[in-house]
This record gives C-alpha cells, structure tokens and sequence, in this order.
C-alpha cells in the first residue's frame, strides 16, 4: 500500500503508527510506536511524538517540540516552537513511574506558545491561547488567554485568535465582537459563548 504522508528521509517513523493523509513529518523528528497523527498535520524539525499520543486533524507542531505519552489533541491544535508537556508530575531519574502517566487533553482549536509548558494532568479548554512562555500549572478554561509563570488568565481569546474585549449590551449582557472574523461572543458566568 502506498504511503499517503509525507516523512523527510531523516525523519524515524516507528512501526505500528498511525498517519493520516496529507501529513508532513520534517527532519530529525521521531514519531514513535502506537501514536495517532491525523490528516493534514504538519510536524516540524526536531519533533518527539511518543507512545500514545494522539493528534487530531491538522494540527500545527513547530520545531523542538516534545509531546510526551498521556497527551491528546483536539482538531487545528497549534504547538509553538520548544513548547513541551510532561507527563509525570514528581519524576527522578531513579524510579520508574511509566505506570503514573498523567493525562492532558488539549481543546480543539488551541494555541500553546513558543517555549509555553504545561504540566501534566491539567487539561486545556477548546480555543484556549496560552502565551509564549507561560507555564501552566491548572485547568484552562475554554477560549482563557493564559499568560506568565505560573499562568494566569488575563482574558479571553476567540477562536480566530483575536483578544475579546466584553462589554454591556443594549440588553445589558456581556458581548464582544471578534475583529478578524466579525463573530459575536457572549461572557455569561466566567464562561464563552460564540452566537
């Protein structure tokens, strides 16, 4: 059977992986046994994707970037450059903890920033931007921009990647217009609503 991804000679590409249509592995990365690529994924220089990771469709991972077992991403999730994940929360090189993974669901749509970590078990909303740098250290809620380290919410993103600014309506709920996609959003109970 013919091979429907694209893998750069330099690229290692384990057995028992699956790879969807369309997708391109760059050079020096190692895609190993049992991880899940969707179509249209684009996986760049120097790139770590270990056992039982799972990408969904076209996700974007920048070079340098490690994601470690226990780590699955929605649909058009964005890994910046030397972003990483871990996977066990209290490591030391003399005991194996293989059997402690902590798992981190990554949203759909969301953006992790170049050299951001994020630290295992705590999950990342849909559409959610964590900034270049952060560290995030708890739950991200949907459409959160997180920032800093620790990373702190410092407001809202939509998923066209525009900052929201909420403000009263005429009917006196929280509302923002997103300026690169003209989308209405809604800020009720620290929670967003796309209208």
């Amino acid at each position: 059977m013919e091979q429907s991804y694209f893998a750069h000679p330099s690229a290692i590409v384990d057995e028992h992986c699956t790879i969807g249509d369309g997708t391109k592995i760059w050079h020096f990365s190692h895609i190993m046994e049992g991880a899940v690529i969707g179509r249209h994924c684009n996986i760049g220089q120097n790139v770590v994707i270990s056992p039982g990771v799972v990408l969904g469709n076209n996700c974007k991972v920048q070079n340098n970037v490690s994601v470690y077992t226990g780590v699955v991403c929605g649909d058009d999730v964005f890994l910046g450059p030397s972003c990483v994940f871990t996977n066990v929360i209290n490591p030391r090189s003399a005991v194996n903890r293989k059997s402690e993974y902590a798992q981190t669901q990554i949203g759909t749509g969301v953006t992790v920033g170049a050299n951001a970590t994020i630290v295992c078990g705590h999950n990342i909303g849909n559409y959610a931007f964590i900034g270049a740098g952060a560290v995030v250290t708890k739950e991200v809620p949907p459409y959160a921009l997180v920032v800093g380290n620790p990373a702190k919410q410092t407001g809202w993103m939509s998923e066209y990647g525009c900052k929201l600014n909420f403000k009263k309506d005429e009917k006196g709920s929280l509302t923002a217009v997103c300026k690169g996609s003209g989308v209405k959003y809604k800020l009720y109970n620290n929670t967003v609503y796309k209208l």
